[in-house]
């Protein structure tokens, strides 16, 4: 591990001392953080696999559908049984916040408050499979929009986990380990200043001693 380029005084231990400090105590933040994010994205993980099944059999059975209606009708009559929509639907856009990601929440409103009403012509010219395929689109609509943002949100949560990932790694192998070596190399640099300091002072007490001692015997 590479050192710093620092100076090896006692302000310059100070300093690194209270990073270091930082340092770890942002780790530990960071790894909280990244452990909460995915416990948050496998569960919508789960939720989806669960919610995209749902929504695939129910698109199957729509697509059944349209097709045995389409063998048992003319195409000018289907075509003109689902040229004028009943219903029309607005769909709000917001957000809400999980662990500093904004995830989107998405709400869709329909023209009309009756959600049986949702058949854009009469029955009697129309077959029994439309009429099954229109009410089971109305039914899926709520779990395709559902399944969006669920799909939508476990994007950005993989994405923030994959960015703390790589911010705990640099302060796990990186910035941590060379703080730390960093101020024990200060440490011991200090320490054999003062050591030296300390081996001239006796030295230097040596000679006092010695030249009072001669000054004494003339």
């Amino acid at each position: 591990m590479a050192l710093m380029r620092v100076n090896p005084t006692r302000m310059e231990l100070t300093r690194l001392k209270k990073r270091l400090a930082v340092a770890r105590r942002g780790h530990k933040l960071l790894k909280d953080k990244r452990d909460e994010l995915m416990k948050q994205f496998l569960e919508l993980v789960s939720k989806n696999k669960e919610l995209r099944e749902k929504v695939e059999e129910k698109l199957m059975t729509v697509h059944k559908n349209f097709l045995i209606a389409r063998a048992v009708m003319s195409s000018e009559s289907l075509e003109a049984a689902l040229m004028f929509p009943k219903q029309s639907v607005s769909l709000e856009v917001s957000t809400k916040n999980i662990m500093s990601v904004d995830v989107p929440v998405l709400e869709y409103k329909t023209s009309s408050s009756d959600d049986t009403d949702i058949y854009p012509y009469g029955f009697a010219a129309t077959s029994a499979e439309l009429d099954g395929a229109i009410g089971t689109l109305s039914e899926v609509l709520p779990d395709i929009l559902e399944l969006a943002q669920i799909e939508k949100s476990a994007q950005l949560l993989a994405e923030e986990i994959e960015k703390t990932r790589r911010r705990v790694n640099a302060l796990e192998y990186v910035m941590i380990p060379q703080l730390t070596e960093t101020i024990k190399y200060i440490t011991m640099k200090l320490d054999e200043n003062e050591r030296g300091n300390l081996t001239r002072l006796m030295k230097v007490k040596d000679m006092m001693i010695e030249q009072a001692r001669q000054a004494m015997n003339e």
